[in-house]
C-alpha cells in the first residue's frame, strides 16, 4: 500500500466507528502477529486474538462485538465493523480500484484495426488483441495477454499477465483471470483411424465466463467441441484446475486447486469441491454438493447437498465408518493369521 489512510477515512469507507485516534494513519498492511507501526491489520479469527494485545500495528479492524480481555497497546486504534474479514476484503477492493492502471493502450501492444477497446479500459505492454475483439468499459488487460479473434471482455473485468483467451470466447463483467490461465484451448479429443493413429477432433465451440467469475493462475478451460464450455455467474476456480470441453459449472460453485473435470460434466450451483478431486466425464453433480479433497467421482451425484469423500467417493459418514476399519486392517490381518495357525486340519470323512 503506497497511499496514506487515516483511521477516520477507513471507518468512513467501511461504515465503521473509530475507537482511539481518528487521526492515526497507515501506509501499509501487516498480519496481526507481525504488526509494525504505520500498518493496518485486522482480527477476524478468534485463534489470533492474543496477538492483538501485543501488536505494533497502528490500526486494527475488529468486529463490533470484540471485547478486549486485557489492555490493548496505547498506540493501537480500532475500527469497529459488523464483519471484520468482509470489511478488510472490501477495503482491499477499494484500494485496488484506486490504484488501477491508467486508461489507454501501451505503445508496445498490438490492437487490430477492427478491435474495439473502450476509452476507459487499459491495455498493457506487449499484449495482442486480434480482429473483432471487444474490450468493455474499465476493463484491465495486463502485459503479454493474447485475446484471439472475436473475444469479448466485459466491463470491469481484469485479465492478468500472460493469459491466453482463445477465439470467440466470452468473458462477462467483473471477472478476474489470474496470470498464466488458458481459456479456450482445444479439448483433448482424438479419434482412431484406419492407419492406427489418432485423428485430432477439431473443437469449434468456445468458453463462456458469466459475470463475477474468477479463474486462478495456470488454470485451463477447454473450448467446447460444439457449443460452449460454461462457467456460470459467481463461480470461483482456484489455480491449476483443468476443465474439459463442454463442461457446465454452476453459479457460485467453488473449486480448489489441482482438480480435474472431464468433458461434458455438469456441476450444479453452490457446490464446494476440494483440491485434487477427479471427476470423470458426462456426469451430473447436484446443487449444493460438497466433495472432499482427493476424492474420485465416477458416478453422478443426484442428491442435493450431499457430502462425499474417498475414491471412489462415498457419502461422508460411510467413508468415515469404513476408514475406521481400514486403519485397523493390519491388526485384523494379524488376528486372522493367528487364528489360521491355531486351527486344526479337518480329518477326512
Amino acid at each position: 500500500m503506497l497511499m496514506e489512510f487515516s483511521a477516520q477515512t477507513i471507518a468512513d469507507l467501511l461504515n465503521g466507528t473509530v475507537e482511539g485516534s481518528a487521526e492515526a494513519t497507515v501506509t501499509g498492511l501487516s498480519k496481526i502477529e507481525a504488526g509494525e507501526p504505520g500498518t493496518l491489520t485486522f482480527l477476524a479469527n478468534p485463534a489470533y486474538t492474543d496477538y492483538i494485545y501485543a501488536t505494533k500495528a497502528s490500526i486494527a479492524i475488529v468486529s463490533s462485538s470484540f471485547d478486549p480481555e486485557s489492555p490493548l497497546p496505547k498506540t493501537l486504534t480500532l475500527v469497529r465493523v459488523d464483519d471484520a474479514r468482509l470489511a478488510f476484503s472490501k477495503l482491499l477492493a477499494v484500494y485496488s480500484d484506486m490504484t488501477k492502471p491508467e486508461p489507454g493502450i501501451h505503445p508496445s501492444a498490438y490492437v487490430h484495426e477492427s478491435a474495439s477497446v473502450d476509452a476507459s479500459a487499459s491495455v498493457g505492454p506487449m499484449t495482442v488483441i486480434e480482429a473483432g475483439v471487444s474490450v468493455g468499459p474499465d476493463a484491465q488487460i495486463h502485459a503479454k495477454v493474447t485475446l484471439e479473434q472475436g473475444v469479448k471482455i466485459g466491463p470491469k473485468s481484469i485479465i492478468h499477465s500472460n493469459v491466453h483467451i482463445g477465439r470467440m470466447c466470452d468473458v462477462g463483467a467483473d471477472c478476474m483471470i489470474q496470470p498464466g490461465a488458458v481459456i479456450g484451448g482445444d479439448g483433448f479429443g482424438f479419434a482412431p483411424n484406419s492407419e492406427n493413429t489418432y485423428q485430432k477432433v477439431v473443437h469449434v465451440g468456445n468458453v463462456v465466463l458469466e459475470d463475477h467469475v474468477e479463474i486462478g493462475a495456470n488454470t485451463t478451460i477447454d473450448r467446447g467441441t460444439l457449443g460452449s464450455t460454461i462457467i456460470r455467474k459467481g463461480a470461483k476456480l482456484d489455480n491449476l484446475i483443468q476443465v474439459a470441453h463442454n463442461c457446465d459449472i454452476g453459479e457460485n460453485t467453488v473449486i480448489a486447486a489441482q482438480t480435474g473435470i472431464a468433458g461434458s460434466t455438469k456441476i450444479g450451483k453452490n457446490c464446494m469441491i476440494g483440491g485434487q478431486v477427479g471427476i470423470i466425464g458426462h456426469l451430473t453433480i447436484a446443487d449444493g454438493v460438497k466433495i472432499a479433497a482427493q476424492s474420485g467421482i465416477g458416478n453422478s451425484i443426484e442428491e442435493e447437498g450431499m457430502v462425499v469423500q474417498g475414491s471412489p467417493a462415498l457419502p461422508i459418514r460411510d467413508f468415515k465408518k469404513s476408514y475406521v476399519h481400514f486403519r485397523k486392517l493390519d491388526q485384523l490381518a494379524d488376528k486372522v493369521n493367528a487364528l489360521s495357525k491355531n486351527l486344526k486340519p479337518q480329518e477326512n470323512g
